[in-house]
């Protein structure tokens, strides 16, 4: 009985699990620690639009790495570009 338990849960007991690489996921993060307070603003338009999505939506936090003041701030520079007609509202 207990040999059949130990079956269905993967093998035997203590085996090592095969981890999952975190490149991959890490790769479609921007590095929110590299980007400085100062150069949020409208006017970097390479920023913004690595901070955007093809369809021209905002990234989250969890994807871009930001700070909840940074993406805040991120978010007014896009609107900002946006009416300055430096970015596009929709793509």
């Amino acid at each position: 009985m207990a040999r059949k338990t130990m079956q269905r849960r993967g093998g035997q007991r203590g085996a090592k699990r095969k981890r999952k690489s975190r490149r991959s996921r890490d790769a479609n993060h921007l590095r929110g620690a590299k980007v400085k307070m100062e150069d949020l603003d409208y006017k970097n338009i390479a920023l913004l639009q690595r901070l955007t999505s093809a369809q021209g939506k905002l990234f989250s936090r969890k994807r871009s790495g930001l700070p909840a003041p940074m993406q805040r701030r991120a978010a007014l520079a896009v609107k900002r570009a946006r009416f300055m007609a430096l970015l596009p509202f929709v793509s």
